[in-house]
C-alpha cells in the first residue's frame, strides 16, 4: 500500500490510477492524515448463459402454418405478384 499526498495524487493521477489497475491500494493523504483510499473497482460477473436453456425455449415454440413471408407481406399490401 502506498501513501500519497493530495497534491502528489494530482500530479501523477494517471500513473495512480495504472497501479491502482495493477492491484495496489493508494491512501491520499492532507497534512499527513488519511482521508481517501483508491482501489480497483471489482470485475463485473457476467451472467452465465446457458445454451440449453435457449434450446429448450426455442423448441418449445409453435411451428408456423400459413403463409411465407413474402405471401404475408404481398397479402398485407394487396399485392397479387405472390
Amino acid at each position: 500500500m502506498q501513501t500519497l499526498s493530495v497534491a502528489a495524487a494530482k500530479a501523477r493521477l494517471s500513473a495512480v490510477l495504472a497501479q491502482v489497475e495493477a492491484g495496489e491500494e493508494i491512501v491520499i493523504t492532507r497534512r499527513g492524515v488519511a482521508i481517501a483510499r483508491i482501489v480497483a473497482e471489482p470485475a463485473a460477473r457476467l451472467p452465465q448463459f446457458d445454451m440449453a436453456e435457449l434450446f429448450t425455449f426455442v423448441d418449445g415454440q409453435p411451428m408456423h402454418v400459413g403463409a411465407d413471408a413474402g405471401q404475408f407481406v404481398g397479402e398485407m399490401r394487396g399485392d397479387a405478384c405472390f
